[in-house]
């Protein structure tokens, strides 16, 4: 599903960002993407959408070249950011409407979608509100649900528990295992570990724009038997000794 071979970003100022990065996410899979602030990881999740180009290397959604095919690929994928960047001038519905027009989303499926997870977030009665009166986690969860209108083959997730309560955390983690039982993928970066190590099925530790560790947890462990903060510390530690 999500394959990205040999990547390296450079910025204008010569900081290497990310350095010669290789992994690949398979269909069904929730993948977690970790690493120290400055790693990288928002770096790669940019490359990956197509939002920064890439310096050298290839990064391919569902066999589609995000460089050379880029709207084939993000035809396959959504991206929640981790800063709830919206247009906050119209409402709520506006932007889920606009957001399903864009992907093809037909009526009925757009309000079945629209009702069913705005009502699960709980903010579905401040749908004709206009966004610049949400609170961040009610951008965030408003953000979520535009994602999830197409049923996108990748979902791609950059820290998408910042700003949500409790209720709405569950809701959303449930939601990203529903969507890969049904044989579909998401990409999800996070600070939190406890959750990545009970919710992901492997996980890739970034440090210094290095890939140092892709696993699953059950293999992180036999290689340390600690906690998923244990060995996150230690590799990332480690790489600066």
């Amino acid at each position: 599903m999500l394959k990205i071979k040999n990547v390296t970003k450079i910025y204008d100022n010569k900081k290497k960002a990310v350095d010669k990065l290789s992994l690949e996410v398979n269909k069904g899979e929730i993948f977690g993407f970790l690493g120290p602030n400055g790693a990288g990881k928002t770096t790669t999740i940019r490359m990956m959408t197509g939002i920064l180009d890439i310096t050298d290397g290839e990064i391919f959604i569902d066999q589609f070249n995000i460089k050379k095919d880029p709207i084939k690929a993000k035809n396959c994928f959504t991206y929640v950011p981790d800063h709830p960047e919206i247009f906050d001038s119209i409402k709520g519905i506006d932007y889920l409407n606009f957001i399903a027009d864009m992907y093809e989303v037909s009526k009925k499926d757009r309000k079945d979608i629209i009702e069913k997870y705005t009502e699960d977030f709980e903010i579905y009665n401040d749908l004709t509100n206009p966004i610049n009166s949400y609170s961040h986690g009610m951008k965030q969860k408003l953000l979520v649900t535009g994602a999830l209108l197409p049923k996108p083959k990748l979902l791609i997730l950059d820290e998408p528990l910042g700003g949500l309560d409790p209720r709405s955390a569950r809701i959303l983690k449930n939601v990203m295992k529903e969507h890969c039982s049904e044989g579909k993928t998401v990409f999800f970066s996070s600070h939190i570990l406890e959750i990545v190590e009970n919710l992901c099925d492997r996980i890739g530790i970034i440090d210094e724009g290095k890939l140092i560790a892709c696993d699953t947890m059950e293999n992180l462990k036999k290689k340390s038997d600690s906690t998923l903060e244990d060995i996150f510390l230690e590799l990332t530690e480690d790489e600066k000794i």
